[in-house]
């Protein structure tokens, strides 16, 4: 037995997974978070009888849940009940259109076929290819740490990457196949959280509509942060001590390899680092520069997802025109998408997004009142002040009360405001992004930056902004992997 003593640092999903994993493997494992509670930006606020999931609010790709507390001998419904939301969401369009997107894939295709005459076989056969996708994908890239191109020098891989349309956009595989507005926005909404534009994001990403159209949008029962005490719970039942209220100042390295953290002024030794904590910030900061792979330009030439401006608002009312999840698209995309990437300032007319979970939940707000989850995304990097916020907090708030009819302003009775400098603050988000890395073909797989330090023998990075992507879901699986790789590597006497 190869006992090591680990130091992960920060307790998101990723963190809390590769914990878990390797004190599963007998390892002695100290989680470093931060903030006053674990879960990265799942974290939970609560005021005056409301309970707000400050980060995540969808969930996506359930089978990676199942299959993580599966290692543990768990499942799903040991930690929590999972209900399934039908409708999904709601979509408004301008004017007064709108669309519940249906659970049922029939009720689905029987949508889409009243919209636009045809589509409905076309969406069957746009389903199956983003099926195969979703399952190729999971089968042979996602776990795949992709630390060097030989990973995939597989004659199969190679053609499989070529069926996965990686160097195709994902606008042009819907568009050839859908013209009707509101069904193309429908299908090109999911890469919203992957952080890009459809135009820039590879086809392959169509599997995200089989996640979302096939698999399903679900909820915990209490809310997101539910997984965020399965985790937890997980990973302390395995032996992992998690210290809230550490942040850490510096990683002490000698000989190229890592020896300890020094956080609050304190030192903890340690044999591996796993850093699941902003990879920008853990390297331009917490490393000598001649142990970073990558230096300040490498940073400013990444295209950053999103950031957001978000609210958390209690309302002393019911709104019976909203559903759990609702995407406000009354206005240009194109506009919004422009002045996030290309000419990034405060959006002119913003698509955002409203989550209401009380809707599902009824433990998430006192009786008769509701809990909103108001998110527009924003150009990361970009002056954030409080006027600003309030101007499009007022501006969100119009538009919602346009377009459910109900007066809410004045039934607000909590609201709170969170936005660039508050991600840069309480997580180091470089440039206080929401999301990492946009998912650009330039920045998949090989082309994201590195799970394993080539500077420093036993440092390894894990989350979003390394491999496999942004996401709950792929941050879990970020986790797995990196934990995988160490074992292995223990095992063949390289650590």
């Amino acid at each position: 037995m190869n006992k090591r003593k680990v130091i992960v640092i920060g307790s998101g999903f990723a963190g809390l997974s590769a914990a878990a994993l390797l004190a599963k493997q007998g390892h002695e494992v100290t989680i470093l978070e931060k903030n006053e509670q674990p879960g990265g930006r799942a974290r939970v606020w609560e005021k005056d009888g409301f309970v707000f999931d400050m980060g995540p609010s969808w969930y996506w790709m359930p089978e990676v849940f199942e299959n993580f507390y599966n290692l543990f001998g768990k499942t799903t419904s040991y930690f929590y009940d999972l209900k399934r939301l039908d409708p999904a969401y709601r979509i408004f369009y301008p004017g007064t259109e709108r669309i519940d997107v249906p659970a049922s894939r029939q009720e689905l295709v029987d949508l889409f076929e009243k919209k636009e005459p045809g589509s409905g076989s076309r969406l069957q056969d746009f389903l199956t290819d983003a099926e195969y996708k979703y399952k190729t994908a999971m089968n042979e890239y996602v776990h795949r740490i992709s630390d060097s191109v030989t990973e995939f020098f597989d004659f199969k891989i190679l053609v499989k990457s070529f069926q996965l349309q990686i160097f195709q956009s994902l606008r042009s595989e819907v568009r050839k196949k859908f013209t009707n507005p509101a069904l193309v926005s429908m299908l090109e909404f999911p890469v919203l959280f992957l952080g890009s534009t459809p135009d820039k994001t590879p086809a392959m990403y169509s599997m995200m509509n089989y996640a979302d159209l096939v698999l399903g949008t679900w909820y915990p029962m209490g809310g997101m942060h539910q997984i965020v005490k399965a985790f937890t719970r997980i990973a302390e039942e395995q032996g992992v001590s998690i210290l809230l209220n550490h942040e850490v100042e510096k990683i002490d390295i000698r000989a190229n390899k890592a020896k300890a953290v020094i956080a609050n002024g304190k030192t903890f030794g340690a044999d591996l680092i796993v850093a699941g904590s902003d990879y920008q910030h853990t390297e331009q900061f917490l490393l000598d520069e001649k142990y970073r792979t990558y230096d300040s330009t490498y940073w400013d030439n990444r295209t950053m997802s999103p950031s957001s401006l978000l609210y958390y608002v209690g309302v002393n009312m019911e709104i019976p025109n909203l559903l759990h999840h609702n995407l406000f698209f009354d206005t240009d995309f194109e506009l919004h998408a422009s002045e996030i990437y290309k000419n990034p300032k405060w959006p002119t007319a913003p698509l955002f997004y409203v989550c209401n979970p009380s809707k599902t939940d009824s433990s998430v707000a006192p009786i008769g009142n509701e809990n909103l989850f108001l998110l527009m995304p924003l150009a990361p990097g970009i002056e954030d002040t409080e006027q600003q916020r309030e101007k499009y907090f007022e501006l969100m708030i119009q538009r919602l009360e346009l377009r459910t009819g109900e007066n809410i302003k004045n039934n607000i009775v909590v609201k709170r405001s969170y936005c660039i400098k508050d991600f840069e603050s309480d997580y180091h988000s470089y440039k206080g992004n929401a999301y990492g890395l946009a998912n650009t073909l330039s920045q998949t797989a090989i082309f994201k930056p590195k799970m394993i330090s080539p500077k420093v023998k036993n440092l390894f990075y894990t989350g979003q902004l390394t491999v496999p992507g942004p996401g709950v879901p792929p941050s879990i699986i970020s986790g797995q992997i990196v934990a995988g790789e160490i074992e292995k590597r223990i095992q063949q006497n390289i650590l």
